[in-house]
């Protein structure tokens, strides 16, 4: 037994220098800011933790939180214009990128609901031109689409989309022709922005106007949203946050790339609609709750978002943060930051 007892003892010891060298590996892989970022100490407040993420390389941040039976509150940090030298201001607008995805989502549902479209309708019955063009167009439905399980490539990420930016003239749908599928229909799931410019465009086809005319009369006006636009050509660009990408001296708000834009405050007056089940009725609750999420990130050169209803709470917390970089570092901290002012509302709720 005494010889078992001491090779069990050696097997622990090699076992604790093995774990030890392999997270040390794997430690010196990770960039240090983000250790930093996940290993600081929680801050006493909201505020604290947002003005700590500027030492992160961010220029300017917006956090809209709404916690039930509280009025709805911003915590700001940093620039709306660091070349003005202009303060962030709570309510500016801000390009949503892929959030916008929810409310493309709630209108789908929506036209379901009003038989104007079905799930089960193939990709072929709104663009019969597209057989040929995009493989399995006639085995693809609705449903595949917005569940980004129909295997059609993701048009942003082709290199000649990002060589022709900006460039207005040009359908980006070009860019995810002629090419071979992801996988089969229905057979994985691959996220994908075409997806979603397909489905705006059977919207629009349905409906005999503009994506945000649909979405003015479905969402925006039930839920008195006065601030959510189709793109930069609706509004002031003063009223933009600025965007930067870290290494490109540019403000990125003058990029036109048809996104949509809003405020903190729509958006989380928006997501708690949606996750309370105001803005769909209980037909439509089930039909969407079937198909999609209900919280959502948003990516673009300059913006990057996150909206996220946290049920345990039931507190809407939006972020804003508008510097991006190639490496995706900035992301990583945009989640970091994220989780750590939810832990320091749970914590509250708590005391």
């Amino acid at each position: 037994m005494k010889g078992i007892s001491q090779k069990t003892s050696k097997g622990k010891q090699i076992f604790r220098i093995v774990l030890f060298t392999g997270t040390f590996i794997s430690l010196w892989f990770v960039p240090w800011i983000l250790v930093k970022a996940w290993i600081l100490p929680l801050p006493d407040t909201v505020q604290e933790q947002v003005d700590q993420t500027l030492s992160y390389g961010f220029d300017g941040v917006i956090v809209y939180i709404d916690e039930a039976g509280k009025s709805p509150t911003f915590y700001t940090a940093g620039y709306h214009n660091k070349e003005e030298k202009i303060p962030v201001k709570p309510n500016a607008l801000f390009k949503i990128a892929s959030i916008s995805k929810l409310y493309v989502a709630v209108a789908i549902t929506k036209l379901v609901h009003n038989n104007q479209v079905s799930l089960d309708n193939a990709l072929t019955d709104y663009f019969p031109e597209l057989a040929g063009r995009i493989e399995n167009a006639d085995n693809i439905t609705l449903r595949m689409l917005v569940q980004h399980r129909s295997g059609i490539p993701n048009f942003t990420d082709n290199p000649n989309f990002w060589k022709n930016q900006p460039n207005s003239n040009i359908d980006v749908l070009k860019y995810a022709l002629d090419l071979s599928a992801m996988f089969e229909p229905d057979e994985d799931y691959g996220y994908s922005n075409t997806n979603y410019l397909l489905l705006s465009r059977i919207i629009e086809q349905v409906t005999g106007g503009t994506r945000q005319d649909y979405f003015k009369k479905e969402i925006l006006i039930p839920l008195g949203l006065k601030n959510t636009f189709g793109s930069i050509d609706d509004v002031d660009l003063d009223d933009v946050m600025s965007g930067y990408y870290v290494g490109i001296d540019k403000d990125f708000k003058n990029e036109n790339e048809g996104m949509m834009i809003a405020t903190a405050e729509d958006v989380g007056v928006f997501l708690r609609a949606l996750n309370e089940g105001s803005l769909l009725n209980e037909k439509e609750m089930e039909i969407y709750a079937s198909i999609y999420e209900f919280n959502h990130g948003g990516l673009a050169a300059g913006y990057q978002c996150l909206a996220e209803y946290h049920k345990d709470i039931d507190t809407v917390v939006i972020q804003f943060m508008n510097t991006t970089d190639f490496e995706g570092y900035q992301w990583n901290l945009l989640e970091i930051t994220h989780s750590r002012v939810v832990k320091i509302l749970r914590k509250e709720k708590e005391l």
